[in-house]
């Protein structure tokens, strides 16, 4: 990708004092347009040092989506999800990568890295903790903060620029209702589906260029469970149990390869609850859980031991 020293533009202050930096250029992928993140800024800086990093990535199917929107179950918040973390205490960069009309994968994957690059190389200069950074994403950026909290250690999916900055840690990863094995969408959708994954025309199909059954290399590398280690970053899993779209045992297979693997996980199965948290009375229960995740592995802990696998079902 093409270098990104483009001056940072003025924040704007927002109602709730939050310092936004809009429209940050963090990349630019030879042949595409730049790629853009906004920068949420907490509203005073803490006595403590610089401050800890959400990276949040979008939904849509990786087919449509934007950096400005956390979720459509939370369009009518007054105070916006993003002025929440900040007021926690969080620097939120949220990020718009190329969506499958304009790339197939792996470009998704590689303007996550990208930004996570950025993130690093900015770390100083806009106070930012670039050793403590959770990703956080909803479906299809569910699916793509799975992937890369799992391969910043796999060097054959690394750029061979020799000059590319380091990656920020990833220290946390919360993934809500995304895919994880495109491989087995299929046979574990629901009877009442809405998307029939295998199909020449899905989603997961325009992902990766090719039906799924017809390119199982392909949608093996697409999918977080192929690259599942013992080094692995804590996960937090939410998901409906009447998910339409993206069965919840996606969650249940990524959970249980986590487990396997001595991995921390956390499984939050919601019943009744569909895609977007359609149906989910409140939700400030499933983001104000992933506020505490995100708080908890971004906080030293004396003598910490790191929590054991865990799989909750809430009603």
């Amino acid at each position: 990708m093409a270098g990104h020293a483009t001056p940072l533009p003025t924040a704007d202050v927002t109602p709730t004092g939050t310092r936004l930096l809009r429209g940050v250029k963090y990349a630019t992928p030879d042949g595409f347009r730049p790629l853009l993140l906004d920068l949420h800024l907490p509203a005073a800086h803490p006595a403590g040092g610089p401050v800890p990093v959400i990276v949040f990535l979008h939904g849509g199917g990786w087919r449509t989506g934007s950096r400005a929107r956390f979720g459509p179950a939370f369009e009518a918040w007054q105070v916006s999800p993003f002025d929440r973390l900040a007021a926690a205490g969080f620097a939120v960069a949220s990020i718009d990568y190329r969506l499958s009309a304009e790339a197939v994968f792996p470009a998704q994957l590689q303007d996550g890295k990208a930004a996570l690059r950025w993130v690093r190389e900015h770390a100083e200069a806009l106070e930012l903790d670039a050793e403590r950074v959770v990703l956080w994403g909803e479906s299809a950026g569910g699916h793509l903060a799975a992937l890369l909290g799992l391969t910043t250690c796999r060097p054959e999916l690394e750029t061979d620029d020799p000059a590319a900055a380091p990656y920020a840690d990833v220290v946390g990863v919360v993934d809500w209702y995304g895919p994880a094995d495109l491989r087995t969408m299929q046979s574990q959708s629901r009877p009442d589906a809405v998307t029939v994954p295998d199909a020449a025309d899905s989603r997961e199909a325009q992902l990766i260029g090719a039906p799924v059954p017809d390119a199982p290399r392909l949608a093996a590398e697409a999918s977080p469970v192929t690259y599942v280690c013992a080094a692995a970053p804590p996960f937090l899993l939410a998901h409906g149990t009447a998910d339409r779209f993206v069965p919840s045992a996606q969650s249940e297979q990524l959970a249980a390869v986590l487990r396997a693997c001595g991995s921390e996980v956390t499984l939050r199965l919601i019943d009744a609850v569909d895609h977007l948290w359609v149906g989910l009375p409140d939700p400030r229960t499933v983001f104000d859980e992933a506020l505490d995740f995100a708080l908890h592995v971004c906080t030293p802990h004396a003598g910490h031991t790191p929590r054991r696998p865990t799989a909750v079902r809430a009603s």
